[in-house]
């Protein structure tokens, strides 16, 4: 058996939101550092860090990526962090295989590293992970990823999570503020956004492909009951199954705002994109066999499921948009999540994480060995 418990004990009770992994890094850094691994900290001048290991045999780079933020929520009308989506388990498993990989002596070729990213929540650290440069040399990536019951049981895993590409945004629109009394004099920015849902709910795409948009916050405000407010923020939750068809939709969404919102005389002004996620790709079949082949020895075949396409995002898919060379593989890990990733009451048995730490050893002997 791994450390893998007791690791993620020790995570799960220091929850910390993104950029802010302070305490987690530097308890990653520690054990990784005694296991022997070489350790660069604050990467990007983040809180990510990555272990390297070179066996001094010529090979390919081989590299696993954890994240490791926590969510924030408002529980009982105060602001709580909690780990709600699983990050502590990812580096919990990372952490645990790694340690187990120099333990075991598997590595023989190549070299590997172990990637313990920042703020994925955020939508915001992989991208500083790229800028840091250290995935320049990587040839294959993993990804791991715990999953609810609604989509893999506990005790399976999903070989292929083919993530789909995500965008939230906010637009401004601009109207003209005016008495209550006299509206006519003035130009109803709640109006203009009310034409500016409609004309995006009435987008139409290729219905051979999974899309969705849709409002998700509307908020307008003069400050008193009985004037039109100047401003109003609408934001939208945008997820299609691949990347050309969110590129289409996007440019379709912020037409349909701009228009819809002329259409009383306002003026779309402002548009603020927070997150920005790609959808699934850089998988190769090669490296897909080898990521099979590790799934089903560990689990067994009858417990794999070969690919599962969901409509959630992942910043993980960042890494082979922006490096094509890069050959990657992302596994969905059943534990049992229940009632839902993200949910303030999200929980699940730790007793499968040992199933994703054995995953990770196969993989990297596979590659390395």
């Amino acid at each position: 058996m791994s450390n893998v418990l007791t690791h993620y004990q020790y995570l799960h009770s220091i929850p910390e939101p993104g950029f802010e992994e302070v305490k987690t890094s530097a308890y990653l850094a520690e054990k990784l550092a005694a296991a022997g691994f070489k350790v660069t900290r604050n990467l990007a001048g983040t809180t990510g860090l990555v272990a390297e290991y070179d066996s001094g045999v010529p090979g390919p780079v081989f590299g696993i990526r954890a994240d490791m933020d926590a969510l924030t929520h408002i529980i009982n009308g105060k602001k709580e962090f909690r780990h709600t989506c699983g990050h502590d388990a990812h580096s919990s498993m990372l952490l645990a295989a790694a340690e187990e990989a120099l333990a075991s002596g598997i590595i023989k070729k190549g070299r590997f590293k172990a990637v313990f990213q920042p703020a994925e929540e955020l939508g915001a650290g992989a991208l500083k992970i790229l800028e840091s440069g250290v995935l320049g040399d990587v040839d294959y990536l993993l990804g791991m990823h715990v999953r609810p019951t609604q989509e893999c049981p506990a005790g399976g895993a999903i070989c292929e999570m083919r993530y789909s590409a995500g965008c939230q945004f906010r637009a401004r629109i601009k109207g003209k503020q005016s008495h209550g009394a006299r509206p006519h004099l003035g130009i109803n920015p709640i109006d203009a956004s009310t034409c500016a849902i409609a004309a995006v709910n009435a987008i139409h795409m290729d219905p051979r492909i999974p899309f969705s948009v849709k409002c998700t916050r509307f908020h307008a405000d003069s400050g008193v009951f009985n004037s039109v407010p100047e401003f109003a923020d609408i934001t939208f939750d945008m997820r299609a199954q691949d990347n050309p068809t969110m590129k289409e939709m996007r440019e379709k969404v912020i037409r349909a705002i701009e228009n819809g919102a002329a259409a009383v005389g306002a003026k779309a002004e402002e548009f603020e994109f927070y997150t920005d996620f790609p959808a699934a790709e850089g998988f190769e079949p090669g490296f897909a066999k080898v990521v099979r082949e590790s799934v089903a020895e560990v689990v067994g075949e009858e417990n794999i499921i070969p690919a599962f396409n969901t409509s959630g995002g992942e910043d993980f898919f960042c890494f082979p948009v922006n490096l094509p060379h890069l050959k990657v593989g992302f596994v969905g890990l059943g534990v049992g999540a229940e009632p839902g990733l993200h949910h303030q009451d999200m929980h699940f048995d730790p007793k499968y994480l040992e199933n994703g730490v054995s995953i990770h050893c196969r993989v990297i002997k596979k590659i390395l060995g």
